[in-house]
């Protein structure tokens, strides 16, 4: 379950401006992975290519053989039906009520009975711990139920990817922490490919099994989430550990003379690598499954190019 994403010499333009250019990354089958990156570097517009919302100016974006950078639109709403998407607000429907909120996906898709939409609502609504709440509006809950119910209305057509656009965005820490064990907990269940995009560092050293950093216009670096926490690479080192001694100033890039005045400071030393958050359900996290559990115990075999080796060899 869920789709490797490969991404190979991106650039994106608005006019004259480049967003960033030559991104390349491979995000692995049915993993957590974590894009972060200064304010305006990108991030959400990162997310709208990949769904073919923005089209680049060069590269590919291939998923499960088409590319959807250059495909027709035809293939493109094919390709759109494997994702679910976790919006900034959770962009509910303020005149729905949570269920129909959820539901409409479904009724706007596909031709199923209400019966089967009730069935599915409900198993998705249980899934993010939202039983009881079917009635309420919108405006009658919180912020952190509303993203609930925005990522159970993302998982209603079963997406084998699933992206979220910032979703710790106006929630209090302990509403992060009960999202992101819930990211974590979804993903070892549904087994699809998780795509965060971030600012929370704690949410970046705890929840991925893998880590993308946007700076300056370019992927700055992309791999897994200890060789990312333990880099000795400036502008990641700072970033990830919240540190001021570093190449990222207050507006964008520090100027020479900054940077010049920082050259003789001692760095702190970086602090230990903290555990990955593990699922509460039982289910080990794919990244350290033994190659191929989950398959055998679903009866399936392994797609060509499956991540599970490599994941399981990084976790050991």
């Amino acid at each position: 379950m869920g789709v490797e994403i490969k991404v190979d010499g991106l650039t994106k333009s608005f006019g004259k401006q480049v967003i960033w250019r030559d991104v390349s990354l491979t995000v692995p089958a049915g993993e957590i992975c974590v894009m972060l990156g200064p304010s305006g570097t990108g991030k959400s517009v990162f997310l709208k290519a990949l769904i073919g919302l923005l089209k680049p100016e060069t590269g590919s974006i291939v998923i499960e053989g088409t590319d959807i950078a250059t495909c027709s639109e035809k293939d493109l709403y094919e390709i759109r039906k494997l994702f679910g998407v976790l919006f900034q607000d959770g962009a509910m429907f303020g005149s729905m009520n949570l269920y129909d909120n959820v539901a409409f996906p479904l009724r706007e898709h596909t031709r199923k009975s209400e019966s089967e939409i009730r069935d599915i609502v409900m198993e998705k609504m249980d899934l993010v711990g939202l039983i009881g709440a079917e009635d309420k509006l919108p405006g009658e809950i919180s912020g952190g139920m509303r993203k609930r119910a925005g990522l159970a209305r993302a998982l209603v057509l079963d997406p084998e990817i699933v992206l979220f656009d910032e979703p710790d965005s106006g929630l209090d820490p302990v509403r992060t922490a009960f999202l992101n064990q819930l990211i974590v907990d979804l993903n070892a269940q549904i087994d699809a490919t998780f795509l965060i995009v971030t600012h929370d560092i704690n949410t970046a050293r705890t929840v991925p099994d893998n880590i993308g950093l946007l700076y300056h216009k370019h992927l700055a670096m992309f791999g897994p989430r200890e060789m990312l926490l333990s880099s000795e690479e400036p502008v990641v080192r700072q970033f990830l550990n919240a540190q001021r001694v570093g190449p990222i100033g207050m507006s964008e890039e520090k100027d020479a003379g900054e940077l010049a005045a920082e050259a003789g400071q001692e760095l702190p030393p970086l602090p230990p690598i903290p555990l990955q958050l593990e699922p509460s359900n039982g289910i080990p996290r794919r990244s350290q499954r033994e190659p191929g559990s989950w398959l055998r115990e679903h009866g399936l075999t392994a797609p060509p190019g499956s991540f599970e080796s490599q994941s399981a060899a990084l976790a050991r």
